[in-house]
């Protein structure tokens, strides 16, 4: 047993779950935690009360007593283009401590984490390793892709379409189309957004069940994994078989490797670092920088991909296919172990049914990873740009600066045609601090997208962006503006200059002239309250991962 309780404890624990109806018998066993983020707010979360019955029958059935247990299950595209979008990332340190609280209060023998969106399954990640108790997670699936006159649809197309109806390209009963066929079924929105890129994650590292990241939604087949994930969690409780016992510092370089292979959602640069810090593992930007350039891109799906969705992706074999054409190529460590098996086993038990949507090492679609970190005089420490979404004709570009201290006001002025091809529009205060609560600038570049700019212009932020984005958008610039970074001192007309080959982001300004514009300054303060004014006040930067749990 995981747990060590004095005879006066547990009883007096029992005498509550006996209030509840549970016999005397079954609180005996041990108690595996349905950590729940079911709610009707979320597309992504709103089927996992369908398998709890599957769950809870699996765990009695392995001797031990399965009790669900709700926490947060926030959806990012709810409050997308709203003052909400900045508690999203916060709330991914809300959620970790969630699973913390609900595991160490109740004294849970193990864990069943359910959860599918962006921020929750890094936070619930987070909290399992924090707790190190037995855990398994279980995801939701994949939301099937929407079509409105032949067209593929998701719901990034919305935001495209909007600016592409406020520009007058297409009529107000076909945006209104696209917004009622972009989302057909409940489950992760079907491009490699942030959370199609951490269920992922979860499974490298050897939390879910084979196949689960790449699963469609409601089908038998994650019906059956559901199943097996609860199984599985108690069965590690009973030998008391701990994340520490399989996570390693090539657990966390797995899911880099993986995140290249597929053009990852840029999110992950911030996730990651703080899901391995809670084992004491630092994964710096160098290594993602490193490995981005040693691992090709072997699958692109939308947003780097026109046409192609996760339900392409599952069909050719999804991740474990993309495993299999790694582990063929030396490009992943197939010795790494999990809940589920070893990332070998994984491989061996896979099948590549499509050639064009998985390729092989000897045919990538670009011989680097989708990822880059990049430096210079605006970002001293680091920007990130997602380029296998940026079309190659645009990896390096020099354009005048146009400066906006939000996205709202950048979103405005691109509606109004306030800002010209050639542009290089800086958004700031828009960090973990400066915002605060670093939330994204989708809006902004799907607008860029929707007026047919994706190369005639470029996005510098120190906001983070939606896997889902396309386009020349570079963020995470570290440090902040909030925090005197360079990025605060560039003005109107400064000529900048991006080489994504040469992982370069630099702005004409001397050192001096830099020094001499940052005399008397004073940072934007926009308005926080309660847990946001908190995550201001002691989050790390985008550097390091954004956190209030960095040590």
């Amino acid at each position: 047993m995981i747990r060590n309780w004095n005879e006066e404890s547990l009883d007096h624990r029992n005498a509550l779950l006996y209030a509840m109806g549970i016999s005397e018998e079954d609180a005996k066993r041990p108690i595996i935690g349905l950590i729940n983020s079911w709610n009707e707010m979320n597309p992504g979360h709103f089927h996992f009360k369908e398998v709890i019955p599957l769950m809870k029958e699996a765990i009695y059935n392995e001797g031990c007593l399965a009790l669900e247990i709700p926490i947060s299950g926030f959806c990012d595209g709810i409050c997308s283009n709203t003052p909400g979008d900045r508690y999203t990332l916060p709330g991914r340190d809300l959620v970790s401590s969630e699973v913390e609280l609900a595991a160490e209060l109740n004294m849970l023998e193990g864990m069943v984490l359910m959860s599918t969106c962006d921020k929750i399954v890094p936070g619930m990640l987070m909290g399992a390793l924090r707790v190190n108790i037995p855990a398994t997670l279980f995801s939701g699936g994949y939301m099937l892709p929407g079509e409105y006159k032949g067209q593929m649809l998701t719901l990034t197309h919305t935001k495209q379409a909007y600016a592409a109806y406020i520009s007058g390209d297409i009529s107000r009963d076909d945006y209104k189309g696209i917004v009622r066929n972009a989302c057909p079924t409940v489950g992760a929105c079907p491009f490699m957004g942030t959370a199609n890129t951490m269920c992922a994650c979860a499974e490298i590292l050897g939390f879910s069940p084979n196949g689960n990241a790449s699963v469609q939604s409601r089908s038998p087949e994650w019906r059956e994994m559901a199943r097996l994930a609860a199984q599985r969690a108690a069965q590690a409780a009973k030998d008391e078989y701990r994340p520490s016992e399989f996570i390693t510092r090539r657990s966390f370089e797995n899911v880099i490797r993986y995140m290249m292979a597929t053009g990852g959602s840029t999110n992950c640069i911030l996730h990651i670092p703080a899901i391995a810090r809670q084992m004491n593992i630092d994964i710096t930007l160098e290594a993602f920088d490193a490995l981005s350039r040693e691992v090709p891109v072997f699958s692109s799906i939308y947003p780097s991909h026109k046409t192609y969705t996760m339900r392409e992706f599952s069909q050719a074999g999804g991740l474990e296919a993309v495993v299999k054409e790694m582990a063929a190529a030396g490009k992943i460590d197939t010795s790494v172990n999990g809940m589920f098996g070893t990332i070998g086993e994984k491989a061996g038990r896979a099948v590549n049914r499509n050639s064009d949507v998985i390729r092989s090492a000897a045919n990538p679609i670009n011989p680097q990873g989708g990822l880059a970190v990049l430096h210079g005089n605006i970002g001293t420490e680091s920007a990130i740009v997602k380029f296998s979404a940026v079309d190659k004709a645009a990896w390096k570009f020099s354009g005048k600066a146009k400066v906006y201290d939000s996205q709202d006001d950048a979103w405005n002025a691109i509606l109004k045609d306030e800002i010209a091809p050639g542009n290089v529009v800086v958004i700031r205060y828009e960090g973990p601090r400066g915002s605060p609560g670093m939330p994204h600038m989708e809006t902004f570049m799907a607008a860029v997208l929707g007026k047919g700019l994706g190369t005639k212009l470029a996005l510098v932020s120190d906001g983070r962006f939606s896997g889902a984005t396309g386009g020349l958008a570079i963020g995470h610039i570290s440090p902040e503006a909030y925090d005197g970074g360079n990025i605060a001192f560039i003005k109107d007309g400064d000529m900048i200059h991006i080489d994504i080959e040469a992982r370069s982001l630099t702005v004409d300004v001397s050192e001096a002239e830099f020094k001499k514009r940052s005399e008397n300054f004073v940072p934007v303060q926009k308005p926080a309250m309660g847990y946001l004014s908190l995550y201001r006040k002691h989050a790390t930067s985008a550097h390091r991962g954004a956190t209030l749990f960095w040590d």
